[in-house]
C-alpha cells in the first residue's frame, strides 16, 4: 500500500509525481484537434443533457495554448494529439494538422489517424514516413468496422512499423454498429504484431478486453476515464476487476480524455491511486508502459 496521499487538485499532481520518483507523466489519451472540429465535438457532450444523459461539463475548455501550458503545468511531459476521421476525404487534413502541431509543440506525440477509403494505404505510408508516433480510431464515430477489407494493408503497415495504435472499439458510453470485443480479437489474432492500446479499458466491456490483454502480447488498455465519478454512474467497473487490473500491470497506460473531461486531471490519477494497487503500479502506467510503446 502506498505512503503518498493522491492528488487531489491539478496543483498536487507534481508533489505526488515526485513522490513517486517520476521526472513526469505520459498521457495516450489526449485531443487537439482543429478548432472547428473541437467545437463540434464539445457541442455534442453540451448536449448530452438533452439526450437524457447526465450532464458532461467540460473542465479545460481553453485555446490549444492554454491547454499545453496546463498539460505542462502539472507534469505531463509527453502528450498525444488524438484526432479520428468519421468520413471520406477527412483523415488527411486531420493529419496534417497533428503534423503541424507536434513540429509545434516538442512535447507532443505525432499522432495519425486512418478511415477505410480508397489510397488509405498510401496514406498511411506517408504518415509513418512523417514519423507519426501513434494512431487513433474509432469505431463508433467512425462507423466502419476494425475488419474493413480496405484496411487491411493498412494494418499491416502499421504493425510493422510498431507503431501503437488507440482504438475506441467498446459498445461505451455508445453502442455503434461495429463496436464490441469480436472484431478486435479478430484484429489481434490476424495482425499478432499489431500494438493496439484499447480505449477507456474497453468499457463497459471490461474483463472480455481484459482477456484480450492477457493473450494478446501487444494489446494494451489505457484508463481514460476508468473509474471516475462519472463514469461510474455509467459503466461502474465489476466485482474483481481491481485484481485484474494488478495481473496486468504490465499492460495498462495512462489516458484521461484531456481536455473534454467532467472533472479535474488530478480525479483521474486520484482514482488510480486509490484502487490500492501500489506506488510500482502506478510509476508503470504513468511512465514506464506508455514510455515503452512510443520507443517500439
Amino acid at each position: 500500500m502506498s505512503q503518498l496521499a493522491p492528488p487531489q487538485t491539478d496543483d498536487e499532481i507534481r508533489a505526488y509525481l515526485d513522490g513517486l520518483g517520476l521526472e513526469g507523466m505520459i498521457d495516450l489519451h489526449v485531443h487537439f484537434m482543429p478548432d472547428n472540429v473541437q467545437q463540434k465535438v464539445w457541442g455534442f457532450f453540451d448536449r448530452l443533457p438533452e439526450m437524457g444523459e447526465p450532464a458532461w461539463p467540460i473542465n479545460y475548455r481553453y485555446s490549444d495554448e492554454q491547454r499545453v501550458a496546463i498539460l505542462r503545468e502539472i507534469g505531463v511531459t509527453a502528450f498525444s494529439t488524438l484526432n479520428y476521421a468519421h468520413r471520406p476525404g477527412m483523415a488527411a487534413w486531420l493529419n496534417d494538422y497533428s503534423k503541424t502541431f507536434a513540429a509545434q509543440y516538442d512535447d507532443a506525440i505525432h499522432s495519425a489517424t486512418f478511415f477505410p477509403e480508397p489510397g488509405v494505404e498510401d496514406m498511411v505510408g506517408q504518415v509513418l514516413e512523417d514519423g507519426a508516433q501513434i494512431f487513433k480510431i474509432h469505431i463508433q464515430v467512425g462507423a466502419f468496422s476494425a475488419m474493413d477489407p480496405m484496411l487491411a494493408s493498412s494494418w499491416q503497415l502499421v504493425a510493422s512499423a510498431g507503431v501503437p495504435v488507440v482504438i475506441h472499439c467498446g459498445n461505451g458510453p455508445h453502442e455503434g454498429e461495429f463496436t464490441g470485443p469480436g472484431p478486435i480479437f479478430e484484429l489481434a489474432e490476424k495482425y499478432p504484431e499489431l500494438v493496439l492500446v484499447v480505449a477507456h479499458a474497453g468499457l463497459p466491456e471490461y474483463e472480455q478486453f481484459a482477456e484480450l490483454a492477457r493473450r494478446a502480447p501487444n494489446v494494451y488498455l489505457d484508463t481514460t476515464m476508468v473509474g471516475t465519478d462519472y463514469m461510474e454512474q455509467v459503466a461502474p467497473l465489476p466485482e474483481g476487476y481491481l485484481e485484474t487490473m494488478s495481473q496486468l500491470s504490465d499492460k495498462i497506460v495512462l489516458g484521461t480524455d484531456f481536455p473534454t473531461i467532467p472533472h479535474s486531471y488530478s480525479h483521474q490519477l486520484e482514482v488510480l491511486h486509490n484502487w490500492g494497487l501500489g506506488d510500482d503500479w502506478m510509476r508503470k502506467v504513468l511512465w514506464h508502459n506508455p514510455h515503452k510503446l512510443l520507443k517500439n
